[in-house]
């Protein structure tokens, strides 16, 4: 069974929600990634998503995007990440997700991309500019190599919409718990829960949430209402904080722990 769709099955057994940090690939360096990628599974991530860097990254704030030009500037790109991801694999069972754009895909190949990504170790895939409408062919390539293709939601998604995204989500659906772009928040959204009841009845998938969660407080209060909580943008900024320092993994872990901790005591 894809790792994906056995994690949130595990932890629906156990009541729990998934603690799910989010990386650029290539920030500071892929080896570098690497590590933190382990670190971050043995501070307690359920499942670790490796961010593609990519340089018109339109969906992402300010802190991710510098991440993706870091990497871009040392020569990241998709086919290294993925020699990546193997690498994490010698290393760690943690299921891995790619979050990507279209584009590297489609100058990949999308049945080479499938097929590549699988055989690297990864589990599912999170192209956020590909609509569901347009993945015909991605879903099927995803579904024969055994990936998870994994859609958003929005507060903006219609009661009509909502069913498709979830049968296009053979794992979870990603809620985007506000407009706008990635990055850290003082407050959560206003009726997040409320919210998230309903994409969860109208979707038939378990939820992760994301876009603004930057505390363990905030991670812990996400928790009690959805089965997934994503973390980014505070974690990036970290990495971008302590790059080139020898108490980088450290600083990573720690906060990572700390996150994790949050989430399983709710």
């Amino acid at each position: 069974m894809n790792r994906i769709i056995r994690l949130f099955q595990e932890l629906k057994e156990r009541q729990e929600s998934a603690f799910i940090p989010f990386i650029t690939s290539g920030d500071p360096d892929l080896a570098m990634s690497e590590d933190i990628a382990v670190a971050l599974a043995e501070a307690g991530a359920d499942l670790i998503e490796y961010g593609v860097p990519f340089s018109d990254p339109i969906g992402d704030g300010v802190v991710i995007q510098e991440a993706s030009l870091r990497a871009l500037s040392q020569g990241v790109t998709l086919r290294k990440v993925l020699a990546s991801v193997a690498r994490i694999r010698e290393r760690s069972d943690v299921p891995l997700m790619l979050f990507t754009y279209f584009n590297p895909v489609l100058v990949y190949g999308v049945e080479a991309f499938a097929r590549d990504a699988a055989a690297a170790g990864a589990d599912g895939i999170l192209c956020v500019d590909l609509p569901p409408d347009d993945a015909e062919e991605y879903r099927k390539a995803l579904r024969e190599n055994g990936l998870s293709a994994v859609f958003l939601a929005a507060p903006t998604s219609t009661d009509e919409r909502l069913p498709f995204i979830g049968e296009a989500s053979d794992s979870f659906v990603y809620y985007i718990s506000r407009l706008g772009v990635t990055g850290e928040q003082q407050a959560l959204s206003e009726g997040l829960a409320e919210s998230v009841a309903r994409v969860r009845s109208l979707c038939g998938r378990p939820v992760a949430v994301g876009f603004g969660i930057s505390t363990p407080e905030q991670a812990r209060r996400v928790a009690e209402v959805a089965e997934g909580v994503v973390v980014g943008s505070a974690i990036v900024r970290l990495i971008a904080e302590y790059a080139g320092r020898p108490e980088l993994l450290q600083e990573v872990r720690s906060f990572g722990k700390r996150l994790a901790d949050a989430i399983k005591e709710r």
